[in-house]
């Protein structure tokens, strides 16, 4: 017997309510970052690891259209990877020069260097070279594990499902905003120019969000579907969680005294 499918209230409660469980905001190392409790030395190592997820993001999400034969969807998916990898200069002077301002406002809109460039400028303040970054040099193997894990379930689930994963974003846009605020009460040795990487995600993940649960909502359509979506953000908040694990456990004794 086919079980009743969930109504949409049911749903997403049941999807929000992974959040309250599991999100990574609880996890030690994250509270310890919020309380200005980090060295200078352990905020580092968690710039230089979780780069490699932030460098994974559109890798993902590439796998997610490559998958996917709804162009709708696809339509709506794919400035996800813009939002990242950001816009070449050739694309937006192809925009002025065509007049395409739906275009040009597209590659404003994603500040044209992306998430990427980003975090890559975040680092620079942090004290670590571009080329740390973009050479792995810093990377822990349980954090490239945990991040290959999730790749690897975007290019093999089936794509709502990988969509459903993305679904962390719901509880994002509060995390951002308590970690600007954290970092630039707690961490003032970092040039807040360097920021700008939370500074966007906080709206951004709040409009990446209502698409995705959107989504997840109109293609989960069976009780064995709405199933594998909740159980799909319970696997992403475990890479999540898992990727702290690995950081905490190398930089974790690093933790100073939280500020007066």
């Amino acid at each position: 017997m086919t079980a009743e499918l969930w109504n949409r209230e049911t749903f997403v409660e049941k999807l929000r309510a992974i959040g309250v469980r599991g999100y990574h905001d609880k996890h030690p190392f994250h509270v310890a970052m919020n309380e200005g409790r980090l060295s200078s030395e352990a905020l580092r190592g968690w710039v230089a690891n979780r780069f490699y997820y932030q460098r994974n993001i559109p890798i993902k999400d590439a796998a997610i259209l490559a998958n996917c034969p709804v162009r709708e969807v696809r339509r709506a998916w794919i400035h996800r990877i813009l939002d990242h990898d950001g816009v070449s200069s050739g694309a937006v002077e192809s925009a002025v020069l065509r007049g395409e301002t739906a275009a040009l406002e597209t590659a404003h809109t994603t500040a044209s260097e992306g998430g990427i460039e980003a975090w890559l400028r975040l680092g620079e303040v942090c004290g670590l070279s571009r080329d740390e970054l973009l050479d792995n040099r810093h990377l822990l193997p349980g954090m490239q594990f945990a991040v290959d894990a999730y790749v690897n379930f975007a290019r093999s689930q089936p794509w709502p499902i990988a969509i459903a994963s993305s679904l962390t974003e719901l509880f994002a846009p509060d995390l951002m905003a308590v970690r600007l605020a954290a970092f630039e009460r707690f961490y003032r040795w970092i040039d807040p120019r360097g920021l700008d990487y939370f500074r966007r995600r906080v709206t951004q993940a709040r409009r990446d969000s209502d698409d995705a649960l959107a989504i997840t909502l109109q293609y989960c359509n069976t009780r064995e579907l709405q199933l594998e979506a909740v159980h799909a953000l319970e696997f992403k908040c475990d890479v999540l969680w898992s990727m702290l694990d690995a950081i905490h456990h190398a930089y974790g004794g690093l933790e100073i005294a939280a500020p007066a």
